[in-house]
Formats: C-alpha cells, sequence, structure tokens
C-alpha cells in the first residue's frame, strides 16, 4: 500500500473519499471480527441493543447470574469507546498526525494479542475475552463515528440497513404531486451504504472462514492490515519529534 495511501486514509486532514474507503476497510475488518468472535466466545461482540436485551430477559427469568458478565461486555464497548475519544483529543491538543491513527494502532495491537494468546487463555478467562472484543469493537466504532462525523459506521448494521430502506423508499416513490418538491433519493449515500453492508458481509465471512480453519491466528492479518493503515501518520510524528528535539539540541 502507498505511503501517500496509507497517510491519506488515516492521517488528520481528512476528505470524504478517505472516510468512504477507510470505512469499507473497517467495515470488512469489524465483520470479520464480529463473526469469528461468535465462533471464538459464542457470542457476536458489537451488539449492544442484544446485550442489552439480554440484561432484561435474564433478570426476568431468574438468571441473575448471567447479568454481570452481559453488563461488563456493555461497559467494556463504552470503554472503548471513551478511550478513543481521549486518544483523539489528546492528539489534537498536541497537533498530532496520528489523531486517528492511534486508535486503529491500539486495535491492531490488541487483536495481535488476541491471536497469539487466545487460544490458551479464552476457555480460563471467556468473560475477559468477550470483554477485550467488545472494547475493540467500541474503539473503531467511535474512530469512525468521530472521523466521518457520524455520517459512517462500521461495527453494527441496523443503522445501515435501516438508512438504505429510507433511501429505497425516496428512490421508488412516485412522484406525481404537482406543486411540490420531488422526493429524491442519494443515490451516492445508498451506494455507500450498500457498500458498507456488502463489506462487513465480505468480513464476516472471512472471519468465519479463518477461524473454522485456522484458529485464533486468523486475526493476525487484520492486526498487519490495521498497522499498515496507521503505521505512516504514527512515523510522521515521531519524525517530527526527533527533528524538533535535534533543533532544540
Amino acid at each position: 500500500m502507498p505511503i501517500n495511501t496509507m497517510r491519506r486514509l488515516t492521517g488528520h486532514q481528512r476528505s470524504a473519499a478517505a472516510n468512504r474507503q477507510l470505512g469499507l476497510v473497517l467495515a470488512f475488518v469489524a465483520g470479520a471480527i464480529n463473526a469469528g468472535g461468535l465462533l471464538a466466545v459464542g457470542q457476536y461482540t458489537s451488539h449492544v441493543t442484544g446485550m442489552v436485551s439480554s440484561v432484561a430477559d435474564n433478570l426476568v427469568l431468574g438468571r441473575q447470574d448471567l447479568v454481570p458478565a452481559v453488563l461488563a461486555a456493555v461497559a467494556a464497548f463504552a470503554l472503548g469507546a471513551a478511550s478513543t475519544a481521549l486518544m483523539v483529543n489528546f492528539a489534537r491538543r498536541r497537533r498530532l498526525y496520528s489523531e486517528y491513527a492511534l486508535p486503529l494502532l491500539v486495535e491492531a495491537v490488541l487483536l495481535l494479542a488476541f491471536g497469539v494468546l487466545g487460544a490458551r487463555v479464552a476457555a480460563p478467562a471467556l468473560p475477559f475475552t468477550v470483554g477485550l472484543l467488545c472494547y475493540i469493537m467500541g474503539l473503531q466504532n467511535a474512530l469512525v463515528t468521530k472521523l466521518s462525523h457520524a455520517e459512517i459506521r462500521t461495527t453494527h448494521m441496523t443503522g445501515i440497513v435501516t438508512d438504505i430502506g429510507i433511501e429505497l423508499g425516496k428512490l421508488v416513490y412516485p412522484n406525481r404531486d404537482r406543486g411540490q418538491a420531488p422526493v429524491l433519493a442519494n443515490r451516492r449515500r445508498l451506494a455507500l451504504l450498500c457498500a458498507l453492508l456488502g463489506a462487513f458481509l465480505a468480513g464476516g465471512l472471512a472471519g468465519a472462514l479463518g477461524f473454522n480453519y485456522v484458529g485464533y491466528l486468523s486475526t493476525l492479518p487484520l492486526a498487519a492490515l490495521l498497522c499498515a493503515l496507521a503505521i505512516v501518520p504514527a512515523f510522521d510524528d515521531l519524525a517530527r519529534s526527533f527533528a524538533g528535539g535535534r533543533t532544540k539540541g
């Protein structure tokens, strides 16, 4: 991947095209983690709606012993989102190039640890493993939300499919009312939403196949991809810091 492309995708200077391209890549990664995570820990780790619903179900059905683990998973997702906000705002205050790259580097390191150590610790530390994957999902979802100003989401498809339905409704509206502004679909947005859904599905297929045949090590290519995306802005900051240190010296 060319250096300028990586700098454009995850650098602090954003464009709508870069947001779309990065969103598609991260939707693929999220789909892979979510589907692979189901095989690894027995539950989806980005479906916070389902988690909160399961708290109510477990309370009503008398399974209170399951509630703390679910609440911990929800808290881990929120903590991941909070971590992204902390990193992005920290980088902005210091005018770093890597304000969006830092969360991706953290995600890459955590995926690397999950892939290398997962098979050894997953069974005895299942709640921790679930929490780790939920944290990663929260980290990534908050990152894409911040850099795209909430226009793109990558870790859950409920909003995506809802927006697809809205745009399809506009697309087929007959517009027979004379004298009124026509109802028009945003075809470009519709194409992006469908592409995000397709990328998530493709990632899910890759993640499920990878975990089924390779196991936990199937997350290593995902970690490498995230690292490749984020490493250039991080090196830009290191180079600028090193140059500044030499100038002061």
